[in-house]
């Protein structure tokens, strides 16, 4: 296993008999190669990093969150945690009666600037805030504006072997990174050819596939901080801008510019 990476089998709230409140928010730190095995929770769970990339994978699919989008967790669905590349995390812990009709598949969420402030704010609280009092006002505030996101298709599949995950970390730190399966295949410790039939299996996809989703999924970032189609395109190892729309609107069924008009945040003054 990569130096980086190490594995801890659970962690807080899952233990925890009850939410102290409907919601409950955690302020948590992550570095590179963290993972976390399968488990659940008792209750909802959006997953939101406010810097770094993480992925949850369960048992029907993998998503991945960049800057700005977040994971909904059902209660009770059993799924593993990494973070690629450290995460500095904001999640909310959500009884299940909080809302009036929870999400009920892993679904990965645009987080608008107003939910991004209330996120934070919230993880601010005492874990017993009063809910009767601006707290707890602030709150439903939150939970009214998480039943209006938008989904966004963040899908990911990431490989459960360890060795392999931490290849796909280090090229998400290094997406330009153009090193084939024959050059990556050593750093994993197997051969090129059990490496190609291992991402197969795991992933679902080849390893070129792969490497594209993520540069798109990456460079989506780039384009709503409002630099340039040419330039992300250029900074995520394509030839063209012409190759690099093709790509992306299959992806995303959308242009990068169609894209940014639909999704990306307003900017700060």
């Amino acid at each position: 296993m990569s130096k980086s990476s190490h594995i801890i089998p659970d962690r807080y709230p899952p233990t925890l008999p009850r939410l102290p409140r409907p919601v409950y928010a955690q302020v948590e730190s992550f570095s590179p190669g963290t993972r976390i095995k399968d488990h659940h929770h008792d209750f909802e769970q959006l997953t939101y990093a406010i810097n770094g990339v993480v992925g949850i994978q369960t048992a029907t699919g993998s998503f991945l969150a960049v800057p700005q989008r977040a994971i909904w967790i059902p209660a009770g669905l059993e799924h593993s945690f990494i973070s690629m590349g450290g995460a500095e995390m904001r999640s909310l812990n959500i009884s299940s009666t909080a809302l009036a009709a929870p999400p009920r598949h892993c679904t990965v969420y645009q987080i608008t600037p107003l939910v991004r402030e209330l996120i934070c704010a919230v993880a601010d609280f005492p874990h017993e805030y009063d809910e009767a009092g601006p707290q707890g006002r602030l709150v439903h505030v939150l939970l009214d504006q998480l039943a209006d996101l938008t989904e966004v298709p963040f899908s990911m599949p990431l490989p459960g072997d360890p060795r392999l995950v931490a290849i796909c970390e280090r090229i998400q730190r290094s997406p330009r990174c153009a090193w084939t399966m024959k050059e990556w295949a050593p750093e994993a410790g197997m051969s090129e050819r059990t490496m190609i039939r291992w991402f197969q299996r795991e992933t679902g996809l080849s390893f070129r596939a792969w490497h594209q989703r993520l540069r798109l999924l990456l460079g989506v970032t780039a384009l709503e901080s409002g630099q340039s189609v040419t330039s992300v395109a250029m900074d995520s190892g394509y030839d063209s801008v012409s190759a690099y729309i093709a790509a992306f609107r299959r992806q995303f069924g959308r242009t990068p510019g169609r894209w940014v008009k639909d999704f990306a945040a307003p900017q700060a003054d």
